[in-house]
């Protein structure tokens, strides 16, 4: 029984220090890091993955990463951080809900002229897996694609990446047939909550270590924390001989 009680510990243990992602209801996107510095192992492989135009990671031969921000408000955060990034010459994506979009049409110019991708994570933030009808489905990611046309005159991207990862194979299924791109994530750390900011030592303690070639790097541009550390965190996985590419070039 000892024995037994050992190993549960050290498996809850395991999963609080290397990050797993569970939600509630629904196929939560999740990642467990056996080995740092490796490519995690998610809660389907590449080559499933694949077959829906979805991805979680990239080639790991290349020390290429891509850097990805998520948001469904403005926090006050973007414009530093999109600043950072300008000086540093490093593009990104930003997946963000319609609202934020719309409410937001300086910043989502501003991103434009900067040359990162302002990709699709919804209008409202649901809960996709309990949405069952692709004209459904597709009402969800078209009103963001209407707002983000009318403040730039541009298409929107293909890029999608679902509310707090939770997906199912329809889901999948149904993204492709609308033409998107799922886009899910090989390295985030718990940056999202506004009430408790890791701090500096607490975020490069997950981001640093768990870095890996070919990593799609989940952050959230509402994060204050992340708004500090950006260009340090851009210096430092640079010193690790990474650099860093669009999505664009991802799914080349």
């Amino acid at each position: 029984m000892k024995k037994i009680i050992k190993i549960i510990v050290a498996i809850l243990a395991a999963t609080l220090f290397f990050g797993t992602f569970v939600t509630a209801s629904g196929n939560g996107w999740g990642l467990s890091f056996p080995t740092p510095g490796e490519t995690p192992k998610g809660n389907e492989c590449t080559d499933y993955l694949k077959k829906f135009d979805a991805y979680f990671v990239g080639n790991p031969d290349e020390n290429v990463i891509y850097l990805t921000f998520d948001g469904g408000y403005e926090a006050g955060y973007t414009d530093g951080i999109l600043d950072v990034l300008k000086a540093n010459k490093v593009p990104a994506a930003f997946f963000l809900t319609g609202n934020t979009i719309r409410d937001n049409p300086d910043l989502i110019r501003r991103m434009v002229a900067d040359g990162h991708i302002v990709a699709n994570h919804t209008f409202s933030h649901p809960n996709m897996t309990k949405i069952t009808d692709i004209n459904a489905f597709h009402a969800e990611l078209q009103k963001s694609e209407e707002q983000f046309e009318e403040i730039t005159g541009q298409k929107m991207p293909k890029y999608y990446r679902p509310p707090e990862g939770k997906y199912s194979e329809s889901n999948l299924q149904m993204a492709k047939e609308l033409g998107y791109k799922t886009m899910f994530w090989s390295l985030a750390y718990v940056d999202w909550n506004d009430n408790a900011q890791p701090t500096k030592d607490e975020a490069f303690s997950k981001l640093l270590p768990r870095v890996h070639p070919g990593a799609i790097i989940l952050l959230h541009n509402t994060s204050e924390t992340n708004s500090v550390i950006m260009e340090e965190l851009i210096l430092k996985y640079r010193e690790m001989g990474y650099e860093f590419k669009s999505l664009d070039y991802l799914v080349r």
